[in-house]
């Protein structure tokens, strides 16, 4: 037995007198994903197909014909066929042909493609569109670690989010096997919502703990649901790809909500972080004066008071605001350099004639005091004193701090730490 376009046996416009029954299903609804083939004629029963029957199958559909409870037939290419007891078994796949192809080589022992119509044949038609607005929430907190090398954070955290999601079946045949079976008449979304939906919050945890190490922020997540699907779907492989054939298509997420104290931890963390710019330092700084000032003037005990209050403050130690604007202004100059043609920079190239920067030269000190870079010392003669071999980039003369524990790669200019960078 076999599928044969209606197309490629049509004969003078005579089809349709040639087919004794025909199968098709209205337009599927969003909330039916499996559902049992209408039958449109007046001769046998409805569980046998006769020889030349049609079959209609509409784009976003995939129909299958199981014969004895035993899957005879494929087809997820949009069209009419006609049922053909004397051709081979055939599969139209369309789109799923990666996916079905393997479900067959699996469980083909358990398929018998061929043989003519048995006591009881059934035509059954799959949603294969999108499944959108699956709601889900958190009724309990998400571990999640918030990490953020800028500020020196660290920090595991509980956050609670909600959202909806959406699933396609990719695989029809795993989904008839394992999950609707021999259906009298549809298989409805609602009998799985349930399952599907607490094995989706089972799985946010895993999937939050993989984008928590991208490094991202929990008001980032919204923005980075590319990946959060992506790591939703390898955590659901084994129970929804592999066992059910669904897959997550999207993820949206309408907010994330930390309790008060993680929130106030984080804000302190990056608060803090702000304070070790010298100048945002001394800015700060400078707004408690004056508002200290402010303050003092208004003092119920008299404005000297106040002031005298402020002094005994300020004499028990500390950095002023004056040497904290010295110390960022010393540190802005000391992040530029001045290029050969004059032009003063702050990058890693020059704005004027495009030149980079120079690298500042290490070596080692002689026991005469001399700084040299190379193997003898370029005032007395004397030889480097031995040690452990350090290393310098070869291609732009980048040194580590650690000279003798270099990293994987140069981070300067990228290029790959080996025996050549290796000075003896």
């Amino acid at each position: 037995m076999g599928l044969i376009k209606a197309g490629i046996k049509a004969v003078s416009g005579t089809m349709a007198d040639q087919w004794k029954d025909f199968f098709y299903c209205e337009a599927l609804p969003k909330d039916v994903l499996v559902v049992k083939g209408t039958k449109k004629g007046n001769k046998g029963s409805d569980n046998i197909i006769t020889d030349g029957s049609g079959i209609a199958v509409a784009d976003g559909q995939c129909m299958i014909i199981v014969e004895q409870g035993q899957i005879v037939e494929v087809c997820a290419e949009p069209g009419e066929f006609i049922y053909d007891m004397s051709s081979e078994p055939c599969v139209f796949t369309g789109d799923l042909k990666e996916a079905v192809s393997a479900t067959i080589a699996a469980i083909k022992e358990r398929f018998s493609y061929g043989g003519y119509a048995g006591k009881d044949q059934r035509v059954y038609y799959f949603n294969m569109k999108e499944m959108p607005d699956n709601k889900f929430g958190t009724a309990n907190p998400i571990p999640f670690r918030v990490v953020d090398k800028n500020v020196g954070l660290d920090l595991d955290v509980s956050i609670r989010c909600h959202g909806v999601y959406s699933y396609r079946i990719v695989d029809p045949l795993l989904f008839y096997t394992n999950v609707c079976g021999n259906v009298e008449k549809a298989f409805m979304r609602s009998q799985i919502e349930g399952q599907m939906k607490t094995e989706f919050i089972s799985a946010m945890q895993p999937a939050f703990a993989k984008i928590s190490q991208l490094e991202i922020r929990p008001n980032q997540i919204p923005g980075r649901v590319s990946e959060l699907c992506r790591f939703l779907n390898e955590v659901l492989s084994a129970k929804w790809r592999e066992l059910r054939g669904i897959a997550v298509v999207s993820v949206a997420i309408n907010a994330i909500t930390l309790p008060p104290e993680d929130e106030e931890i984080i804000k302190l963390a990056q608060r803090t972080a702000i304070l070790k710019d010298p100048g945002m330092a001394a800015a700060t700084l400078t707004e408690a004066t004056a508002g200290a000032m402010k303050t003092a003037a208004g003092n119920s005990a008299g404005t000297m008071t106040g002031f005298m209050g402020m002094n005994m403050a300020g004499q028990t130690g500390g950095m002023s605001a004056q040497s904290l604007y010295e110390m960022a202004g010393k540190q802005k100059q000391s992040d530029t350099w001045t290029c050969s043609c004059g032009a003063v920079n702050s990058g890693k190239f020059c704005s004027e004639c495009g030149k980079p920067k120079p690298v500042a030269k290490k070596g080692w000190t002689c026991s005469c005091g001399t700084l040299n870079t190379g193997k003898f010392c370029s005032e007395c003669g004397k030889p480097r004193p031995v040690g452990a071999p350090v290393y310098r980039c070869d291609k732009c003369g980048w040194e580590p701090e650690d000279p003798q524990h270099p990293p994987k790669f140069c981070p300067n200019c990228g290029d790959p730490f080996n025996d050549d960078d290796k000075q003896s």
